[in-house]
């Protein structure tokens, strides 16, 4: 009877474990999840946005999801990728550091315990960058042309257009303004800029131009330079509100081509009461060092310097000396003068040790010396320098004076018979 009591537990137990092994049977083995990739928004030329959407699990736990991309098709991720959560549903990634107008391949990828699965492909191209060019120095200045170059840094990932430089008396010059344009040929490059107007300040800027606009390079200034009759050119600087030349005048022609008579004989020189000129010891060697010695005589004539230009009068060479640092009350007044305006005014080299100027004002004076009123005698090569002003102080012409040893400006008038230099100034407007 016992045997027989034990029978229902056993059939009990039997018929759990065949259910309990049919049901195992009957379970699906996990598979590789399934998931689309989106459409491709918000594109700019080094970024995007793409979505991707796992829409089944296969039966196991999403343990990683995002986006793979390349510039060949069917990326993996083996190539670029960027990992968004887990689990199944939507998610989205921000790919950046694209390359600008550059086609790419990309597509959603999903893993589970089974492997990695990836959604179809799609393509999409990032917009094309602005270039860069970098504005390189201004050469070759005449008084009514110069050269500038340019440097394409940057083509923006599409091909260049056009590149060149633009210019303009105001500042910041773009195509609205005067430019020369250069279509083909290496990145750096160079440009003529013409019809510029004699001392005067130009501001010029390189350009480059691709599908996805137009960029400047940094801006440069620079000054044209101012002729003579005699064909002679000069550098000139704005000091102030004022246009000077850097040299000293070397004409021996008046602006209307008129000779200016040339006299070496020193008696001669003293007792004239005409134009005339020399050279610093009589030796045309100084030319293109320091100009001509002038008699007062001939700053009279009104006819010295370039059309356009003229003979500083006293009071310009006060404006100057303000626009330094001097204040009224010592402009002034006579004899030395200021603090270190002299030394602005004085070239950095030519003078001699310890006694060359810092030239701030681009001013560039050097030591010429001067021709003695008196006997005609060429006294302070190397030490000190003259210029005539057009006015008088009574019977003496006004002048303005450095020396080596200072740093002020000296005023004073002298003799019209002495020889000075000229430094002529733009006229005003």
């Amino acid at each position: 009877m016992a045997a027989n009591k034990r029978l229902p537990g056993l059939f009990l137990i039997a018929y759990i474990l065949t259910g309990t092994l049919l049901m195992s049977s009957c379970a699906k083995d996990p598979t590789l999840p399934v998931l689309t990739t989106d459409e491709v928004i918000e594109i700019t030329t080094n970024s995007a946005t793409i979505s991707g959407n796992v829409t089944e699990d296969g039966g196991a736990e999403i343990t990683a999801r995002g986006i793979c991309w390349g510039t060949v098709t069917m990326p993996t991720l083996s190539d670029n990728f960027k990992p968004s959560g887990t689990g199944p549903g939507k998610f989205s990634c921000v790919l950046s550091e694209l390359e600008p107008n550059t086609t790419y391949y990309v597509r959603a990828f999903a893993e589970n315990s089974v492997g990695i699965a990836y959604g179809n492909e799609v393509t999409f191209k990032t917009g094309i960058a602005a270039p860069s060019v970098t504005t390189g120095q201004v050469t070759g200045v005449t008084n009514n042309s110069a050269i500038c170059a340019g440097t394409v840094t940057y083509s923006g990932g599409a091909p260049v257009l056009e590149k060149g430089i633009c210019w303009s008396q105001t500042p910041d010059p773009d195509l609205d303004d005067s430019h020369v344009s250069v279509s083909t040929g290496p990145d750096t490059y160079t440009c003529t800029l013409t019809g510029l107007s004699s001392g005067s300040r130009y501001y010029a800027r390189a350009y480059v131009k691709n599908e996805g606009g137009t960029a400047y390079g940094e801006q440069v200034v620079f000054t044209t330079k101012v002729v003579d009759i005699e064909g002679n050119m000069y550098g000139t600087v704005y000091i102030g509100n004022q246009v000077w030349m850097t040299e000293n005048l070397k004409t021996t022609r008046f602006n209307d081509n008129s000779v200016i008579p040339l006299v070496e004989d020193d008696t001669t020189w003293v007792h004239l009461e005409t134009p005339a000129y020399c050279w610093l010891k009589h030796d045309i060697q100084y030319k293109n060092i320091y100009g001509a010695l002038y008699n007062w005589y001939t700053v009279e004539t009104g006819k010295l310097c370039p059309s356009g230009w003229h003979v500083p009068s006293d009071n310009e060479f006060m404006i100057l000396e303000m626009s330094l640092g001097m204040t009224q009350d010592q402009a002034i007044g006579t004899e030395w003068r200021g603090t270190d305006e002299g030394s602005k005014m004085k070239s950095k080299t030519g003078w001699a040790d310890g006694e060359n100027g810092t030239n701030s004002s681009g001013f560039s004076g050097l030591p010429g010396g001067y021709r003695w009123a008196k006997n005609g005698a060429f006294n302070g090569i190397g030490m000190i320098t003259y210029w005539w002003s057009s006015e008088l102080n009574e019977i003496y012409g006004w002048y303005r004076r450095l020396d080596g040893p200072n740093s002020d400006v000296f005023r004073s008038g002298t003799s019209k018979t002495g020889g000075k230099y000229i430094r002529c100034i733009k006229n005003s407007k």
